[in-house]
């Protein structure tokens, strides 16, 4: 899909320690030739809140993004994270209406219908030029994968750059960060972890590669805690250096 007027929503994570990634999924969908805005007055959609069993605190949060997005136009509203899509295109109406908001809850359902996860927009259109000469554990993120059912696109898009080689490893084991979860079990986040490190250090790779900041955040973390130097990338990163070298 190219042409398209797309609202760019940063997500806290991105916002607030990542905003590289903001930055690179904007140039790589610039590229293909969508019309990128953003939303400087939305905040956080909710999420840290609503899995913690705050439904209203969570509303309340939510529903400033709804009207910033809303203001927004009517384009795809577009999220370098599968997690927080997740949680508008999936969880918003259900959680204003938890909060006693049918109204709110009936512009969520109208607003999902255009949410679209960075990869899922991406890999939509024709393949993207670039190169990428590492063998690639790409990590599938928990709520991406199995609440969105986003798959084979952010894979499709590795195997399209010349040179990359992806290795098998537990690629579909949660890392163990989980919001909140990785705060209120650390013992277990941590195991949870390292089983995923463990995996990817018999695999070969030489790059890690998910679409969830915070996912990688955490793994990045404690591979460093390990003395594991691997370079950890957001896509969003790997396809704009890529689509930026193939360029010069």
């Amino acid at each position: 899909m190219a042409g398209a007027d797309v609202i760019f929503f940063t997500t806290c994570i991105v916002d607030s320690v990542s905003a590289g990634v903001g930055r690179a999924a904007v140039r790589v969908l610039e590229r293909l030739g969508h019309r990128v805005t953003l939303a400087p007055d939305a905040t956080c959609c909710g999420q840290p809140a609503w899995n913690s069993g705050f439904g209203a605190e969570a509303a309340r949060v939510a529903r400033t993004t709804l009207r910033a997005l809303e203001a927004g136009g009517d384009g795809l509203v577009c999220l370098a994270s599968g997690s927080c899509a997740t949680m508008m295109r999936v969880y918003w109406p259900e959680m204003f209406r938890i909060a006693g908001d049918p109204e709110a809850a009936a512009r969520a359902e109208r607003l999902a219908s255009r949410v679209v996860e960075f990869s899922e927009l991406v890999a939509g259109g024709t393949p993207l030029p670039g190169r990428l000469s590492k063998r690639v554990a790409f990590h599938r993120s928990c709520h991406m994968t199995r609440e969105l059912g986003i798959i084979d696109q952010p894979t499709r898009l590795l195997d399209g750059l010349e040179g990359c080689r992806r290795v098998a490893w537990a690629d579909d084991l949660c890392c163990g960060f989980g919001g909140t979860f990785a705060v209120k079990q650390p013992e277990i986040s941590v195991a949870m972890a390292d089983a995923k490190i463990d995996s990817l250090l018999a695999s070969g790779a030489e790059m890690v590669v998910g679409c969830d900041q915070s996912c990688l955040l955490h793994l990045e973390g404690r591979m460093r805690r390990r003395g594991v130097g691997l370079p950890v990338r957001h896509l969003a990163v790997v396809l704009d250096e890529a689509m930026e070298s193939a360029a010069r």
